[in-house]
């Protein structure tokens, strides 16, 4: 296995899907316009509103924390613990793309 990934590539591969994703992810939020709204399953956020994910372009922040990130890679890191190489390699196992 390569310890070399293309992130971009990568997150390309990954955004026509993040719709999908998210679904799967985070059931419990709604997309409203561009934006995927959701309590943040990382803390006790009694409501939706402060954890979006830009569904365009993967963008996603917490406003209540300052915790954000500007891609799939990041979000799928933040959501499941992991570092950026690991999610980047399981997104690209996941959608069957190259991860080079």
């Amino acid at each position: 296995m390569s310890n070399q990934l293309n992130f971009t590539r990568i997150h390309c591969t990954a955004l026509p899907y993040l719709p999908a994703l998210l679904q799967r992810w985070l059931p419990q939020g709604k997309q409203a316009g561009k934006e995927y709204v959701v309590r943040n399953p990382m803390r006790a956020d009694k409501q939706p509103g402060s954890f979006k994910v830009n569904i365009r372009n993967g963008r996603w922040a917490d406003f209540a924390t300052g915790d954000k990130g500007g891609d799939i890679i990041s979000l799928t890191a933040y959501l499941f613990h992991l570092s950026q190489f690991e999610a980047a390699r399981q997104l690209a196992q996941m959608l069957g793309g190259s991860n080079d």
